[in-house]
């Protein structure tokens, strides 16, 4: 009788270990897992990379496994649009559905070759391993192998002529940003959102005191620069309370409320709460609401480092209704998020065009909501981490034609937002870009992709 192989046996190494016990192999399999997770499950990174709650592989790993498996799954999320053409040049045929992780760990494989310092060898080494190990994935392991060593072989032909702007960006956010902007700015967008974010802390005081002391550069208003990375929770000034993580776009629209020393403010969709603890360190009472608990709960940590008080109420904003009104309201209204692709790379990926439309009626609804929580007089600022024209200029007009006579336009100044004229438009709004400058140097360029409007409430 012929005996039948057992497809079920882990293949050994050549050296006699086991490929799952090599070095590096176990974040490989993890990457491959989040960004599979992420690109065809629709799971946030941010949660996947969740220390406490989220990949329970990822969790377990090491330090420095941690980090390559977020370098590895961002430049794999980064170059996505790249690399899958360049897997459409090297196969004949579509890999089927149902093969396990094939693509997702031909993913891996070539962020490391092509956009990581990883040598061609360990990448290919590694993840033919991984195929062997995955019971779907192990009839193309074979596949893997060729694929991947063909390509080390012909790189340069592989590579030189891919657009990578129009690539690396879905065909629905490409023709979104292309007729709001333009097609060069479309491009030069997509070309910021290549490359990792910088580190920006929002400071209670003494910017440019605070940026000699953590190496950086000021930039926007109240905002350091920094470039090194490392734990956050390391630097000077952390457990002092002395500032915040916060992107230099996303410090500007609480600025706009002026000077609310002594007024009674509202910070609504506040958590994380950034804009919170800069109302709160200007002086104001501010009651922070939102609709998750947890994400509250995780505010008042916040609050409680910076040494700063807040009131937080856990509610929807469509059925909330203050007491009294609030002499000034700080709308950062739930959105697709768009603007922040530098510091999140999923979300190309798990958005959709539905995800605008749906997030547009419920931004309406909230700008209708909150005139009426505002005394006479009082402002309100509407603003969105979103390069979607519907969710910012789009959105404020069918706001005005709506609410004629009841609200007024107050057009913002450079001067209130560190001289960035570039992110100030014709109609008086803020619209920063991921591919403007912040600050002074080439080294400064790049912020959030953020909107805001600032309204007086007749």
């Amino acid at each position: 009788m012929t005996r039948r192989p057992n497809n079920n046996r882990r293949p050994a190494a050549t050296d006699g270990s086991q490929p799952a016990d090599k070095p590096g192999f176990a974040a490989r399999k993890v990457a491959a897992d989040i960004l599979g997770n992420v690109v065809h499950k629709k799971r946030p990174l941010d949660g996947e990379l969740d220390t406490q709650s989220g990949h329970s592989g990822f969790r377990a790993l090491a330090g420095n496994d941690r980090s390559l498996v977020r370098a590895i799954v961002g430049a794999g999320l980064r170059h996505r649009g790249e690399i899958a053409e360049i897997l459409t040049r090297l196969l004949d045929r579509d890999i089927p559905e149902k093969t396990g992780r094939v693509l997702d760990i031909l993913h891996v494989a070539i962020a490391q070759m092509l956009f990581l310092d990883v040598p061609d060898r360990a990448a290919v080494s590694l993840a033919v391993d991984h195929a062997g190990l995955d019971r779907r994935a192990r009839p193309y392991k074979g596949l893997v192998n060729g694929v991947l060593r063909r390509l080390g072989r012909e790189r340069s032909d592989l590579t030189e002529d891919l657009d990578a702007e129009l690539l690396n960006t879905p065909d629905w956010l490409w023709t979104s940003w292309q007729e709001a902007y333009g097609e060069d700015l479309a491009r030069k967008i997509s070309t910021a959102h290549q490359k990792e974010a910088a580190l920006d802390l929002s400071v209670k005081e003494n910017p440019a005191d605070w940026a000699r002391r953590l190496d950086g550069v000021p930039v926007g208003v109240g905002t350091v620069r920094l470039f090194k990375k490392g734990a956050v929770e390391a630097l000077e000034g952390f457990d002092d309370g002395a500032w915040w993580v916060q992107d230099v776009a996303a410090a500007l629209p609480a600025h706009l409320l002026g000077n609310v020393a002594g007024l009674k403010v509202a910070d609504l969709c506040a958590a994380p709460g950034g804009k919170t603890a800069q109302l709160a360190a200007a002086g104001a009472t501010v009651t922070a609401i939102d609709i998750s608990k947890g994400r509250l709960k995780r505010l008042s940590e916040n609050m409680q480092r910076l040494g700063l008080s807040v009131e937080t109420v856990a509610s929807d904003l469509r059925s909330y209704e203050p007491a009294v009104p609030f002499d000034a309201v700080l709308l950062d209204a739930p959105c697709s998020a768009t603007g922040t692709i530098r510091r999140h790379p999923d979300v190309p990926w798990i958005k959709k065009p539905y995800d605008i439309e749906k997030l547009s009626e419920i931004q309406a609804e909230l700008l209708d909501r909150v005139i009426a929580w505002v005394k006479p007089g009082g402002l309100i600022v509407y603003c969105t981490c979103s390069l979607e024209a519907a969710e910012g200029e789009t959105q404020v007009s069918a706001f005005l034609a709506r609410q004629t006579g009841k609200i007024e336009v107050v057009e913002i100044n450079a001067d209130e937002i560190g001289g960035l004229t570039e992110c100030i438009t014709a109609e008086g709004y803020l619209r920063c870009m991921p591919c403007y400058e912040a600050g002074e140097t080439p080294e400064t360029t790049g912020m959030d992709g953020f909107f805001a409007a600032r309204f007086r409430r007749s």
